[in-house]
């Protein structure tokens, strides 16, 4: 069930208007009205979830195959060299809208735009103890 106040699930019914660029019986997708850069896209599903661990992993193809559509044409409509490919889970992440979303976020070499700084582990160790805590998670999870 859809939330009375999620803007996407408004734009999704035409009750808010976007500049939509690409929509097929799953999925939308239309510009950013705060663009990163020119051509900034986001691809939502037509349906509400709220985020990526709520998204039914029987609309995976659908929304891949959307982000690749979209991704190829805003590469070309804007001239860019590379895509950022963004999708952000809950307050903590980022997430703004709850309604799962992917940012399309087309790049050009050296415009300038660093999306997050990367830092080391430490040590092996440090890096061993955290994939095995992952691993362990993913068992618990089967």
């Amino acid at each position: 069930m859809e939330p009375a106040d999620c803007i996407f699930c408004k734009i999704v019914k035409g009750e808010i208007p976007c500049a939509k660029v690409y929509e097929d019986g799953q999925v939308l997708a239309f510009l950013d009205i705060a663009p990163v850069t020119p051509g900034h896209v986001l691809v939502i599903p037509k349906a509400h979830h709220a985020d990526l661990f709520a998204l039914p992993d029987s609309l995976g193809a659908a929304l891949l195959a959307a982000q690749k559509r979209v991704g190829r044409a805003v590469m070309a409509a804007v001239g860019a060299s590379g895509l950022n490919v963004q999708q952000n889970n809950a307050a903590s992440a980022g997430q703004v809208v709850f309604h799962a979303h992917y940012h399309l976020i087309p790049r050009r070499e050296g415009d300038g735009l660093r999306l997050w700084p990367g830092t080391p582990y430490a040590d092996a160790a440090g890096m061993a103890a955290v994939a095995a805590a992952v691993r362990e998670a993913l068992a618990s999870l089967e």
